[in-house]
């Protein structure tokens, strides 16, 4: 099992920096949303 993973993490290095952007893009516009209701 950690074999495999390690060699997953080692084959998608080059996105999984975009994916960790793209993820914490979504958590932010969630966050975002959740607070306009508020401010408006």
């Amino acid at each position: 099992m950690l074999s495999e993973l390690k060699a997953v993490l080692t084959r998608s290095s080059d996105t999984l920096v975009q994916d960790a952007a793209g993820a914490a893009a979504l958590v932010v516009m969630l966050i975002v949303s959740l607070h306009l209701p508020g401010l408006v």
